[in-house]
């Protein structure tokens, strides 16, 4: 009946049947380390989000990772090696299939790319595709699966990472190089030249180096470190683990904002490669080339192993070859950041899965409704808090957002659908069964039209195309399709957001316009602090906020993940109609389309759930608020920072005049005044341009230093200093603002002195 229906919705008839041998791997463990390396990966994001690192002291840190921490911990691990229980077979099967995948990139790339770039993204979508987090955050997760069982595993790690640094990177960096040579304005230099840059680079790369100097250590040193280097080798090889993952949080900061419409189609292309096409060539290796071994629960448990070794995300330093070349850094660090935060719930799904010793289908399909049960509750408070978002924003009532409003109620729906459902299923009523049936999969269906509605307005194509997509929606969404159907709901659905991809990645970007300026010349002076409902600036503001609330960005991400989702569906669907006995692969696959479909709540919130204006940017405020009334109530009379006064000194004596001419515009403020202002953004560049600050995140700390001193202020004195599109005018004090406070002879000296000590300086200087 219904029952069944949904049975064979997963694929899980009952004259089907499933065996496969018992696998050795401890799964307790795991959710502790993916817990333990997200958590570390959180709080790198948060101190880069909140600025307490900026970009430029992240790179401090990156550098010890990458030129200090990692090469001693590749040549311990290279002296320590026991070459007597490698299973070279497995070796040759990873090789071979980052090998394989490497060259499908590469050959897609070189035939569908444009001639200007195509070089280029040849060499660092291969390198994407192929490059593991092998080190920072796959070795963590194999100590936790296979530590008690397979120990041995873990050295694997440290003999793989060489395909890639030693043999695909060195082809990838080869293509960079060619494109950069068909760019340049001098092409003298002959291919010797470029293969010379390319074997220099190799070597000049610290991790090669150790690589090399290890393997020959452990024949010259007999497999041990000398006592001397034992502690100095530990003590660097030991700051990696934390460090490596605190790094990868803050090189995600800010990534996301580079992702644009024209980088839909090379996402989704190299997702798909780097998570679901290396995983699988990986196995399907390791499951030909292995195939002699000698036990069969060992071979079982290694081709799981090498399924599991593919599914590890692309390592941050992609993103650093991408930025030494300046070349496609949207795609690149887009790419990384989704790919690692889509790893977790995949090796989480993959290994539980694959500790499953037999498979029955009816405790399969048990288990499989229960994770759908548990993900809806879930997912169904996410997307309350979402639509409550939507709704208090006031964002719904415009385009492209009225469109994403009906996908979160779809969304809504479905959670509701499968929670009725848990209970339905258990009683015995056909009428209850079929409507509740009717609502899952008919709100199910809806969420995958208006994904394709999300993707063709992205295109900004005309409202009939539009509205005849919504009553396509109607039609489909509002009764369950016969199940021969399904493929071809979803077959349409990825058809239409794969061309209208296309569309997008074929056409040009549209120029983004500045804000524009009024420069006039009327008798009447804004010096007052203006009044918001009645200031024009504040008003221009609100525009542009509203403007930049369309969020095209996110809503291109959402659908990349939607369309993911359903391609996942779609190659579900297949499966099942042409292979009546898919095996244990196929189960991962339904299970992760049930997390996938019914957990969409997530991706909705973690997109629109934390709005900027909304929610962020007033927490701040009310914080920061309740920090300071907290100050002046243990300290009444305290004064300014000593940093403070001489930011703001040294910016009135040495910057500020020539900062007045390069950015200060009259802008009408009333209808007969007028007011000199800035943009916060236009201040954070003047300050990178003069070298005053290094980074935007500097320039931020600067200018918010100088709205503290009471050098700057808001023109309507209502936020503080901000990165973005507010104005701001500079105070008319030539004094930084002073506070009550006694002030001790001590720190009155050092003050003088500094002061002293700038002047002196920029006189010299």
């Amino acid at each position: 009946m219904i029952g069944d229906a949904v049975g064979s919705r997963y694929g899980l008839n009952h004259s089907h049947s499933f065996s496969g041998s018992p696998t050795a791997m401890s799964i307790d463990k795991l959710f502790p380390a993916l817990l333990e390396c997200f958590g570390i990966i959180l709080c790198g994001y948060v101190a880069g989000r909140a600025n307490i690192i900026t970009s430029t002291q992240a790179k401090g840190l990156g550098n010890f990772v990458s030129k200090f921490a990692l090469p001693a911990l590749l040549f311990k691990n290279m002296v320590l090696l026991d070459f007597g229980n490698v299973v070279w077979s497995f070796l040759w099967s990873i090789l071979i299939a980052k090998v394989s995948v490497f060259i499908i990139v590469c050959v897609l790339t070189l035939v569908v790319a444009g001639p200007e770039s195509r070089f280029s993204k040849a060499g660092l979508y291969s390198i994407f595709a192929t490059q593991s987090n092998d080190f920072a955050l796959g070795y963590p997760i194999v100590e936790a699966l296979y530590k008690n069982t397979y120990p041995e595993y873990l050295q694997y790690i440290y003999l793989v990472a060489p395909v890639s640094l030693m043999i695909l990177n060195p082809i990838g960096f080869a293509f960079c190089e060619i494109q950069k040579w068909r760019n340049s304005q001098d092409q003298q230099h002959n291919k010797l030249r470029i293969v010379g840059v390319v074997i220099l680079q190799v070597l000049k790369n610290p991790i090669v180096f150790m690589v090399v100097v290890g393997l020959v250590s452990h024949f010259l040193l007999g497999h041990k470190i000398p006592v001397v280097m034992q502690e100095f080798v530990d003590g660097l090889a030991n700051s990696f683990g934390g460090a490596a993952l605190f790094y990868l949080g803050l090189s995600m900061v800010g990534q996301l904002r580079k992702f644009t419409k024209s980088t839909v189609v090379a996402l989704i292309l190299l997702i798909t490669a780097k998570l679901l096409v290396m995983p699988l060539i990986c196995r399907d290796m390791v499951e030909l080339l292995d195939s002699n071994s000698s036990s069969p629960q060992n071979h079982t448990s290694l081709s799981n192993y090498a399924f599991l070794y593919g599914v590890f995300p692309t390592a941050p330093s992609v993103a650093i070859y991408a930025s030494q070349y300046n070349m496609e850094l949207e795609v690149i660090t887009s790419g990384m950041v989704i790919s690692t935060f889509l790893s977790a719930p995949i090796m989480y799904v993959s290994a539980w899965l694959l500790t499953i010793p037999w498979m029955d289908p009816k405790p399969l399909v048990t288990a499989l409704q229960n994770v759908s049960f548990n993900i809806s509750i879930v997912s169904l408070v996410a997307l309350v808090w979402t639509i409550a978002v939507m709704l208090l924003s006031k964002k719904f009532k415009r385009l492209p957002h009225m469109f994403a409003m009906n996908l979160f109620l779809a969304q809504f729906l479905v959670c509701i659908g499968m929670i009725l459902w848990n209970f339905i299923v258990k009683q015995d009523n056909f009428i209850g069964q079929v409507l509740t049936f009717t609502l899952l999969y008919g709100s199910l269906y809806s969420t995958y039209v208006w994904t394709g509605v999300l993707h063709v307005h992205s295109f900004r194509c005309q409202p009939t195309c539009v509205t005849s997509i919504c009553e396509c929606d109607v039609t489909f969404g509002g009764t369950a399709l016969p199940w021969a159907g399904v493929p071809c709901v979803h077959g349409v659905c990825v058809c239409v957001c794969v061309c209208v991809c296309v569309c997008v990645s074929v056409r040009q970007a549209l120029p983004v316009t500045g804000v524009s300026t009024v420069c006039v010349s009327l008798p009447g002076e804004c010096t007052a602090p203006c009044e918001s409902p009645h200031c024009l600036l504040v008003q221009e503001e609100e525009r542009l906020q509203q403007a930049a609330d369309r969020q095209v960005a996110r809503h291109t991400l959402l659908c990349l993940l939607l369309t993911v989702s359903l391609l996942a569906n779609l190659s579900s669907c297949l499966w099942w109609l042409f292979n009546r006995d898919p095996g244990s692969l196929y189960l991962e696959l339904q299970f992760f389309c049930a997390i996938a479909n019914y957990g969409q709540g997530f991706i909705s919130f973690g997109i629109f759930g934390l709005d900027k204006h909304l929610i962020i940017i007033p927490f701040k405020k009310r914080l920061a608020s309740l920090w300071q009334g907290r100050e002046r109530v243990e300290e009444p009379q305290a004064a300014l920072p000593e940093e403070i006064r001489l930011t703001c000194t040294q910016f009135i004596r040495y910057h500020k005049d020539q900062c007045v001419q390069d950015i200060v515009q009259k802008r009408r403020c009333g209808e007969r005044t007028v007011v000199g202002t800035f943009l916060g953004s236009e201040l954070v560049e003047w300050l990178l341009r003069a070298g005053v600050a290094r980074d935007r995140g500097e320039g931020l700390l600067y200018g918010t230093q100088l709205e503290q001193g009471g050098v700057l202020q808001h023109v309507a004195r209502e936020v503080g200093f901000q990165d973005d599109s507010l104005h701001y005018r500079f105070t008319e004090g030539k004094h930084v603002k002073q506070m009550p406070v006694a002030v001790t002879g001590h720190e009155l000296g050092l003050g003088f002195t500094a002061l002293v000590s700038s002047d002196m300086l920029a006189q010299m200087l």
